[in-house]
């Protein structure tokens, strides 16, 4: 019995999990990290994954440079501060905002990211899709045969406020890739960005979902259905 409470006690702690249904600004998807960020800090709120959709919008990272923003009216841009450069977000792209204490969970900011990686890999592979990392490139990759190129399907750009994470990643799932002929992604030319869709894998918002919960839990523990905070801040 005393074993068994021993475990129960390590347990890592249960983590909300919400789904927006209505596109969020991204201004307000900030200010509301950034309340919750201060609040698991303090011990007040439970750490939260929050899925959702942005509507059309560049957003420049801490090493964006401005000969990376090729189209400079096409959609808003905006300045962040997670790390990275250039990115898009937009209809058909589930967002993953985490908001975890890195310091608790992971030890370090390298662990952290290693384990968000691998949280992707392991969703795409229950996809049906084989993503890897690959060095000096941030995000996760695909080869795309029938182009014959090696594309980004997932990003990542991560921010520490207290040690707790802000932002968290991107997976693209059928958004319109030629909003992103606007920016450099990310910063690296030479290789392109592709989509579930695109590479022959045409599911719905819903069954990504469930795949990365799944994964999630797998790795990091038990979650409960939160609130989507979408409710605060949707648009039309």
């Amino acid at each position: 019995m005393q074993e068994r409470l021993a475990e129960v006690q390590m347990s890592p702690p249960v983590v909300d999990w919400a789904v927006s249904t209505l596109p969020v600004e991204y201004l307000e998807a900030v200010r509301f990290m950034e309340a919750r960020a201060e609040q698991i800090a303090a011990g007040t709120a439970l750490e939260l994954v929050w899925l959702l959709e942005h509507p059309a919008i560049y957003t420049a990272g801490t090493s964006a440079r401005p000969s990376d923003l090729i189209a400079t009216d096409r959609f808003p841009v905006l300045n962040t501060g997670r790390g990275g450069r250039f990115t898009y977000h937009g209809p058909g792209q589930r967002v993953i905002y985490v908001m975890l204490d890195v310091k608790q969970r992971f030890g370090d900011v390298r662990t952290f990211v290693a384990a968000l990686e691998a949280w992707m890999i392991g969703t795409l592979d229950d996809l049906g899709v084989k993503g890897e990392t690959r060095p000096g490139r941030v995000g996760i990759w695909v080869p795309d045969a029938t182009r014959g190129t090696e594309d980004k399907v997932a990003a990542l750009g991560l921010r520490l406020k207290k040690w707790v994470s802000l932002h968290g990643a991107s997976l693209n799932v059928s958004p319109d890739l030629s909003h992103y002929d606007g920016i450099v992604p990310c910063g690296i030319a030479e290789h392109g960005v592709t989509s579930l869709a695109r590479l022959g894998h045409a599911v719905s918002m819903e069954v990504v979902d469930n795949a990365l919960k799944a994964q999630f839990e797998r790795r990091f523990g038990a979650t409960r259905g939160a609130p989507a905070p979408a409710t605060m801040c949707p648009i039309a």
